[in-house]
């Protein structure tokens, strides 16, 4: 997450709901038009069931109640809207909630292909799906419950599971590599290159995930895939800050793609 932003929040009124402009609602048709057939392509069976629940309005920027009302419904989770920017405390406390934080701006049409920061395209098309299946749902859960345990300077260590599963997570489908990660299901050019075989693609394995950095603004070059989703679910009741200072114990690997300045 960028530490500044040309972006504002969008504040909700009493209901909950907020007023997104023409351009803006055009903005969300255009991006939902230009997505959805890579999406049906690339993304893994769980996120496009999720999404078939959830039965996202396609014309307009979807609201949070309404989404909150499907979410509560099926796994007790709701979203709320947050500022463009929250810091990891927070975020960790709202997963532990069953809260997911929804930035409420939607991106202007000159970073149509690409936002740095999270918006609400990236916040509810990409998320929400996920967060209608009771195990992806507790996934999120758990990771939040370690946040609001461990110590501020272990932030960035946990933030990694979260990243390279439910943010950038692949997966094999009947023997077909799939996309998973909210990440992918939001981004008109990481998705395909996700898939393409080109990155390195490695196993999914708890230990290994918190010892590799990552870099918010590029294409990443590492994915992990799940085999075995039990594998991911299993995750939730390991103990993480335990598994944290293991990596932390053997320390970072060298990171595969350039320093910033040098990108």
């Amino acid at each position: 997450m960028p530490k500044s932003t040309e972006y504002q929040a969008k504040h909700p009124d009493a209901d909950g709901f907020i007023a997104y402009d023409p351009e803006e609602n055009a903005v969300w048709r255009d991006l939902v038009a230009q997505q959805l057939p890579a999406v049906h392509r690339h993304m893994a069976a769980p996120y496009l069931r999720g999404l078939d629940l959830l039965d996202l309005p396609q014309d307009r920027v979807p609201q949070c109640p309404d989404v909150s009302t499907v979410l509560g419904r099926l796994t007790g989770w709701r979203v709320e809207p947050v500022p463009a920017l929250i810091g990891f405390g927070k975020f960790f406390g709202m997963l532990a909630d069953r809260t997911f934080p929804a930035a409420s701006f939607i991106r202007k049409r000159k970073h149509f292909d690409y936002i740095e920061e999270p918006d609400i395209f990236h916040e509810i098309f990409g998320h929400t799906p996920l967060l209608t299946d009771p195990a992806f749902a507790a996934f999120s859960q758990a990771i939040g419950e370690a946040g609001t345990r461990c110590d501020k300077a272990d932030y960035s260590w946990l933030i990694r599971l979260y990243w390279f599963s439910i943010e950038f997570g692949l997966m094999r489908e009947e023997g077909q590599l799939k996309a998973l990660g909210s990440g992918l299901a939001s981004s008109v050019t990481e998705l395909p290159w996700a898939v393409s075989g080109q990155p390195e693609q490695r196993p999914f394995d708890v230990i290994d995930i918190l010892r590799t950095p990552y870099r918010i603004d590029i294409h990443q070059p590492v994915y992990f895939v799940i085999d075995d989703l039990d594998d991911l679910f299993g995750a939730a009741r390991r103990d993480l800050l335990a598994d944290m200072a293991t990596a932390q114990g053997l320390g970072l690997h060298a990171p595969k793609y350039p320093p910033k300045d040098a990108a």
